[in-house]
């Protein structure tokens, strides 16, 4: 049955993409807020590289990722709305008790808190995004919702090296988590939760017609588009998750800053290009794939190919300014995977589905890039001093950009497979 009447106008259309990009920013603040913490954590708490890399990426992310699937589950049946407003105050909770940790594992136990509350998040809102804004805008429309990403690690990087200097890493936690207690109200009181299908002009869903996370993941499996850029997306991800993990160690080890100028001049870097990335390869994307949908896929393709020597050269100049001024670029190249990734894993899947398969997508993304990429990158760095001492780390992140040029393959191929996909997404 189509939909002659607009269901949701634009200002509510507006304004729930405004509040989802806020909320995303606070998730990432609280996720990433640990990666410019790592030196005086490590050096409180007595953890090695490998250890912190597993409190900054393995213990958030194996929950993170996981449970991301059965809480979509319940955002396919439930209100949305309200399990992104408790989601977040779980993981506003949990970061805040983080400066309560006295030890490895106390820490540990307070990240998988954080990990738990931020699954509930991303499924539910790109379901819901799905549903305010046409395929020919979702690109767009999640690109912006994925500004969250670099606001939140630009913000948690501001605020937590700052922080940290003054009043300590613990002040840090507590700082950053209680405000999202408070954004957590406003969610509950102000955002609408809204018709399922209304921007593809399909009747509600009924509650029979409900997938399971079993059927829905044998669905997109049968899609080669969704296998290569889920696959693209997790290695994009193991360079993203690894890179801004470190970078701030980096800086202070190699380049001698303090954890206010490395948190200062990285999120500045990793905020304004990251974002612009966002938004732009959202925007691109739909502009080249309303021609020929391959597009969709290939501009990321192009974007990380270049993005690759770029990214090599940064770890390798001795001054820190041009160190910072070489990485702009990938880190906004980096990013152009973002919006159309989620977007056209959207459009893949059926109304019934949405949620589940964004879970999906999150947990493959997850699971290769921020279960695994943050202790990578610590444990070969841990491996390296012997030979570079203290710069064992530079040349750990420099060999992490590579990885980039075995997405973009990925991304190739899927944009390859794409159109066929697309066209029997109902099927």
């Amino acid at each position: 049955m189509s939909v002659t009447t607009p269901l949701v106008s634009d200002a509510v259309k507006r304004y729930t993409l405004g509040v989802l990009v806020v909320v995303y920013t606070f998730n990432f603040i609280d996720r990433q807020i640990l990666s410019i913490l790592i030196e005086p954590i490590k050096a409180d708490l007595d953890v090695t590289d490998f250890g912190m890399g597993l409190l900054s990426g393995t213990a958030f992310a194996i929950f993170y990722a996981t449970l991301g699937m059965p809480l979509a589950l319940i955002a396919d049946r439930w209100n949305r709305r309200n399990l992104i407003g408790l989601s977040l105050a779980v993981w506003s909770g949990m970061t805040a008790l983080s400066g309560l940790a006295m030890n490895f594992w106390q820490l540990a136990a307070a990240r998988i808190g954080v990990g738990i509350g931020e699954a509930g998040c991303s499924p539910s809102a790109h379901s819901m995004l799905a549903d305010l804004y046409p395929a020919s805008e979702r690109a767009t429309a999640l690109g912006i919702y994925s500004l969250g990403i670099p606001f939140g690690i630009m913000f948690g990087l501001f605020a937590g090296g700052a922080i940290a200097d003054e009043f300590g890493w613990r002040m840090a936690f507590f700082i950053v988590g209680i405000p999202g207690l408070l954004l957590s109200v406003l969610v509950f009181m102000t955002v609408k939760e809204p018709p399922r299908g209304h921007a593809d002009g399909h009747s509600p869903v009924s509650g029979s017609d409900h997938a399971s996370i079993l059927e829905v993941f044998r669905f997109l499996a049968k899609r080669k588009s969704f296998v290569h850029l889920a696959v693209g997306g997790g290695l994009t991800a193991f360079v993203g998750y690894g890179l801004i993990t470190w970078a701030p160690t980096f800086f202070v080890r190699s380049h001698e800053m303090s954890l206010t100028e490395a948190g200062f001049w990285l999120g500045l870097v990793l905020g304004i290009p990251g974002g612009l990335g966002i938004v732009a390869g959202g925007w691109v994307s739909d502009r080249y794939g309303a021609k020929d949908t391959r597009w969709y896929l290939w501009v990321v393709t192009i974007a990380l190919a270049i993005a690759v020597p770029t990214g090599a050269a940064a770890f390798l100049v001795d001054a820190w300014w041009a160190s910072l001024l070489l990485l702009s670029l990938p880190v906004m190249l980096g990013n152009f995977y973002q919006g159309t990734t989620f977007a056209q894993t959207q459009g893949l899947a059926p109304v019934r589905m949405r949620a589940v398969a964004a879970a999906i997508l999150l947990f493959i993304l997850n699971f290769i890039g921020f279960v695994f990429g943050p202790p990578a990158v610590g444990f070969l760095s841990d491996l390296l001093v012997p030979t570079f001492g203290n710069d064992a780390l530079r040349y750990s992140l420099f060999t992490w950009g590579f990885f980039n040029l075995w997405a973009a393959f990925h991304y190739w191929r899927a944009g390859s497979f794409l159109p066929g996909d697309l066209a029997r997404a109902d099927d």
